[in-house]
């Protein structure tokens, strides 16, 4: 027989069942999560998540979105300022500072998610970080002579390359994420500023 939790309020339960949820996807991902072990987990029936959140999916599709808010905010700020290449390392330690801070956070974003979900979890993250770095880049891009229309690529590339940096990182969790960051940092850094203007694709040598 389930133990229920005692009465709290519903700003208190709906965050309870969020905490909740989110150590249930992170461990399980969202097809093998059950509202059945997140209400057990929360000392609760089953209707009162419904209650709060319609159901796993809209449960599920409010962690993300509170974990996506968490990085992109983190990023934003460590962007606001300083020399481009200060804020391409602030960046990516914001990212990884999340991901040794929020280990399930970042798991959650990290496992598929169902496809009907809205904000599809990592993928639509790496766009809305993206999208805020492809800032950057256009605005520097412009004032080196480069087309700032290509910002967006290399933004994307960067900040791919610090999510799956990040994955394997939790997985190492050395060397420190500051270190880590100070090298994404310098091989980023050291590739854009020897951009060509224009870059083309390299002709095959005849064999």
């Amino acid at each position: 027989m389930t133990v229920r939790a005692p009465r709290l309020s519903a700003s208190e339960r709906r965050a309870q069942l969020i905490d909740v949820g989110r150590r249930v996807f992170a461990k399980r991902g969202y097809e093998a999560a059950s509202l059945e072990e997140i209400a057990d987990e929360a000392k609760v029936s089953r209707p009162v998540v419904y209650e709060h959140f319609g159901g796993k999916e809209g449960l599920y599709a409010v962690v993300i979105d509170r974990e996506m808010d968490v990085i992109v905010q983190r990023i934003a700020a460590a962007i606001s300022g300083g020399s481009p290449r200060a804020r391409v390392e602030a960046a990516a330690l914001a990212f990884l500072t999340y991901v040794k801070e929020h280990p399930e956070g970042f798991a959650v974003l990290t496992h598929d998610a169902p496809v009907s979900t809205a904000r599809g979890g990592m993928s639509s993250l790496l766009n809305d970080v993206a999208a805020r770095v492809g800032d950057i880049f256009a605005a520097s891009f412009k004032s080196a002579g480069y087309d700032p229309k290509a910002a967006p690529v290399y933004a994307h590339a960067l900040v791919g390359m610090v999510t799956f940096v990040g994955q394997w990182w939790t997985e190492t969790r050395r060397p420190s994420v500051e270190e880590v960051a100070s090298h994404i940092a310098a091989l980023a850094w050291m590739g854009l500023r020897h951009l060509p203007k224009r870059p083309t694709r390299l002709k095959s040598r005849p064999t």
